[in-house]
């Protein structure tokens, strides 16, 4: 079977899998609509937990990531990997506890002010807008080769395919949904992989397999680390960035993904405070299979891909190169005219320019992989990029229907009233989230990177705080939420959008990348926020027992 056929069945029968489970499961009320009436298992959601994390930039792009910049690309791993314990231990069972429907509910309530949960809507709105347009952006990708339209057509695909679900299910159907999307998605990932790792090391397990050696005897690490040498890129297994740096991004990746209002609100799903727990473990177990694999794709795809492209004449290359030349994702401009490929760190004699997300999808393509691994990975890397789209849009919708409508705008609409609310919003809400998928800023994965900065200068301390110290008042949360948000927008903004006069990464603040930049607009929340706090009124006495309540462990 030719690999376009093998790519329509793939895809058709997940998509029609999905839109059915999403009929199944259509959304009755509120609640099943926001938190799938909280009677969701803790195995269930610790996979839909996994899918809602494992996104467009875990799939298709942190491998890539790491394939170009080797052990600078580690921060990925540390930052989102860590950051999902952080959440799991520090925040989620209290939150649970907690009970409200979405983190804007929790802050509003908290704080005991609306003005408070615009802030937090406001907040929830930009990250939530930030991370899907990666997600849309993934989704382009994907259709773009493997479908072959151009990649906003597949991004307009992608629009229509998550409007059904996300609108007509809600959480409910989103929930389920992603059960069904992470058993794609961690299948596809894994096929190919371990194809590879037989093939270039003999070993059918990639982690081991990327750290031995090769049919020919030599290290892959060490050939890697060569290869690169030889073509004036720095080792792979050496980086480059300052560990102030390194350090910065990786602790914006961790509390932003403990700031994330569309991972966080999983845990609302669950019908205990004990299964919120469960739930947590059971979804770091299946994050891990994935998480643990990407190192090892990332190795093989950098070798299979030097080695087949470089000094070898263009109009002897594989089909592959050709296929993925079509979408403008990969570039060849033969500057000598000697018909080779040059592909050399100098940017003046490189003649290969190389999307970094294509990476993880063109391996099996360039390993010569049978086409329905090749089929299979497409519609994994859709399970990917939908699954988490559908989460965020769930919480673009919710924030505006739960927590402007319900809580201040309009406190008597009916429960038919808000359901309809909810669905209109996610409507627009797919809306811009394709124009962005249309427009992203970057790369999958460091637009996603932003998100994650946004998370952790606003919304992070305002929950940590909001959990763990009682005397935090309105005042200095919702302070603390602004001036982290803004200094965080102020800084992605000037350096990566080059308003307000940005410059190149040589006028970074402190050398501190804009992926970074998170950990310190965090720090400026709490300092800001404890500030101000000491010098205005403490909670209410209701308020401060509330908090005390939280933490004390649950016997459910």
């Amino acid at each position: 079977m030719s690999l376009q056929l093998w790519i329509w069945l793939m895809v058709g029968v997940t998509f029609t899998l999905y839109i059915g489970i999403a009929i199944w499961s259509k959304a009755g009320s509120t609640k099943e609509f926001y938190v799938a009436g909280s009677g969701v298992s803790p195995i269930a959601n610790g996979m839909a937990t996994a899918a809602d994390w494992m996104s467009a930039a875990s799939f298709i792009s942190m491998a890539g990531l790491i394939s170009f910049m080797g052990y600078d690309g580690s921060v990925y791993l540390m930052g989102w990997t860590g950051g999902y314990v952080l959440l799991a231990l520090l925040l989620a069972p209290y939150l649970r506890k907690f009970g409200k429907f979405t983190v804007p509910d929790f802050i509003g309530d908290r704080y005991y002010s609306d003005t408070a949960r615009v802030v937090a809507v406001f907040c929830a709105l930009i990250i939530s807008f930030t991370y899907v347009a990666g997600q849309m952006r993934g989704v382009g990708l994907v259709f773009s080769r493997y479908l072959e339209v151009d990649i906003n057509t597949g991004v307009i695909i992608g629009m229509a395919i998550v409007l059904f679900y996300a609108v007509l299910g809600g959480m409910k159907g989103i929930t389920y949904t992603q059960v069904a999307q992470y058993c794609v998605l961690i299948f596809a990932f894994m096929v190919p992989a371990i194809f590879i790792s037989i093939q270039i090391t003999g070993n059918p397990i990639p982690q081991i397999g990327f750290g031995s050696q090769g049919t020919d005897g030599i290290y892959l690490l060490d050939k890697l680390d060569s290869l690169s040498r030889e073509l004036g890129f720095h080792e792979y297994t050496s980086g480059s960035k300052s560990k102030l740096d390194v350090f910065f991004i990786t602790a914006a990746l961790m509390v932003g993904t403990a700031g994330l209002p569309h991972v966080i609100v999983r845990f609302f799903t669950v019908q205990k405070v004990r299964d919120a727990r469960k739930s947590a473990g059971w979804a770091l177990l299946f994050i891990a299979i994935l998480y643990t694999t990407a190192p090892a794709i990332a190795v093989f795809a950098r070798i299979n891909l030097i080695e087949t492209v470089s000094e070898k004449r263009y109009d002897e290359l594989p089909g592959w190169f050709d296929n993925w030349e079509k979408t403008g994702l990969l570039t060849f401009d033969d500057k000598n005219k000697d018909g080779l490929v040059q592909y050399v760190a100098d940017p003046q004699l490189n003649e290969l320019i190389i999307d970094r997300d294509i990476m993880v999808m063109a391996n099996p393509e360039i390993a010569e992989l049978p086409n329905w691994v090749i089929a299979l990975l497409a519609a994994g890397a859709l399970a990917a990029a939908l699954s988490t789209a559908a989460g965020l849009l769930l919480v673009i919708s919710a924030s505006v229907s739960h927590d402007l409508i319900k809580k201040i705008i309009k406190p008597d609409v009916s429960e038919k009233g808000e359901l309809i609310a909810a669905r209109v919003s996610a409507f627009f809400a797919v809306l811009l989230a394709g124009y962005f998928g249309i427009n992203p800023p970057g790369f999958v994965a460091a637009t996603v990177a932003l998100a994650f900065g946004l998370a952790a200068a606003s919304f992070f301390p305002a929950i940590v705080m909001g959990i763990f110290y009682k005397r935090m008042n309105k005042e200095g949360a919702v302070s603390g939420m602004i001036v982290g948000l803004f200094l965080m927008l102020f800084y992605m903004t000037k350096f990566k959008f080059g308003w307000f006069g940005g410059g190149t990464s040589d006028e970074w603040w402190f050398g501190v990348s804009p992926e970074g930049f998170g950990t310190f607009a965090m720090l400026a929340n709490f300092i800001v926020s404890i500030t101000i706090c000491q010098f205005t009124v403490a909670p209410p006495k209701e308020i401060q027992e509330l908090v005390e309540n939280i933490r004390i462990p649950s016997i459910e």
